[in-house]
């Protein structure tokens, strides 16, 4: 395996959370035996979970990356989406996302297609989008 299919092996976790957030990359490669990687991301929060996931696989990260990654505010923003399970209600949702369960009007708001009110029946496999 040459050294940058290793490093992005290694790496990986880093690049599904670039992935799953929307952050564009314009250069994948090695560069000075390191990996190399230039994009950006759609808000600050995704930029600074782009370095906490290099950081969780190694502490001594600088050794291995070098990352430039900078914020386009023009870039979307990654739709966080949940699929609802057996037990689940929209509080209990609420409360695992927001810390709150009585936030769940929030999710309804975030749903018009599928959720009208309070009243509204949530089923297992349902995929409700989670705003911000």
């Amino acid at each position: 395996m040459d050294l940058l299919e290793g490093l992005k092996l290694k790496y990986q976790p880093v690049l599904n959370y670039i992935k799953e957030n929307g952050v564009v990359l314009s250069n994948l490669h090695v560069e000075g035996n390191k990996l190399f990687l230039k994009g950006n991301a759609p808000t600050e929060d995704i930029k600074n979970g782009v370095w906490n996931a290099i950081k969780a696989i190694n502490a001594d990260w600088a050794s291995e990356v070098t990352a430039d990654i900078g914020i386009d505010a023009s870039l979307p923003k990654p739709t966080r989406t949940y699929t609802v399970e057996k037990g689940d209600s929209l509080w209990k949702i609420a409360d695992m996302f927001y810390g709150n369960g009585s936030k769940y009007p929030k999710i309804i708001a975030g749903n018009p297609e599928r959720l009208k009110d309070d009243k509204s029946v949530i089923h297992p496999g349902d995929v409700l989008v989670i705003p911000d």
